[in-house]
């Protein structure tokens, strides 16, 4: 998909590797390596910011792919997320994970996983966890960021909010990176796929990678901060 800049290995470390492989989570590999390497790329590149964000923590198994990426330029990535779960993790849905339900709530929380996995990966420095919806996170924002991963609740509601929330703070020349995005119906969800559709139709963004279900956006017009739609 992209090239590793020189201050990179082409993958994570070996620890970082197997923390990633022991977080609960979603991902295949070759979409995080492939997210770690265009990490990488737009952290690094001569108008950075040195800020990744992702919308969509879970327990971390993708933060330790961006976090790795982050750490040897000192740039830091944000990562947002209620941990309550998304629609697919709740009780008598398909994904729902009883081992991830607090006792004093009875509800789904995955923030202590998250941390837990960020300590094991040795990103505590480099990764802010940020315990709060998409929506809220985006009202008090308000800075440019060299990339935004979009990987949050897959209703079209959450899909649309995360792209009217966040899309507009990736920088000029940045990129958009939007996960679980299947053009076949038969395949999956569809509001990844709805989304990925209606930031190209802005004209403010370029398709420039694939890799599995992830899709590489690059921004080439448009004012940062300033709604798209």
């Amino acid at each position: 998909m992209t090239s590793v800049p020189k201050t990179h290995d082409d993958q994570p470390t070996e620890l970082q590797l197997q923390v990633a492989k022991d977080a609960p989570g979603f991902m295949p590999i070759d979409e995080a390596i492939a997210l770690y390497r265009v990490a990488a790329q737009y952290l690094s590149a001569p108008d950075a910011v040195g800020i990744g964000v992702e919308i969509g923590t879970y327990c971390g198994k993708s933060t330790v792919f961006l976090g790795a990426a982050a750490q040897p330029l000192g740039a830091t990535i944000t990562t947002i997320d209620h941990h309550r779960g998304s629609e697919e993790h709740q009780p008598g849905w398909e994904y729902h994970d009883t081992s991830l339900v607090d006792p004093h709530t009875g509800t789904l929380d995955t923030s202590a996983r998250f941390r837990r996995t960020m300590w094991d990966a040795g990103l505590e420095d480099t990764v802010i966890g940020l315990l709060a919806t998409s929506t809220a996170a985006a009202r008090i924002w308000g800075r440019p960021a060299d990339f935004v991963f979009i990987d949050g609740g897959h209703s079209s509601e959450a899909a649309q909010n995360d792209l009217a929330g966040w899309a507009p703070w990736v920088r000029l020349g940045g990129a958009l990176l939007i996960h679980d995005v299947f053009p076949d119906p038969a395949d999956g969800g569809r509001p990844p796929f709805e989304i990925y559709e209606k930031a190209l139709k802005t004209g403010q963004f370029t398709e420039v990678g694939v890799q599995g279900t992830l899709r590489v956006l690059r921004r080439d017009s448009g004012d940062p901060g300033q709604p798209l739609f």
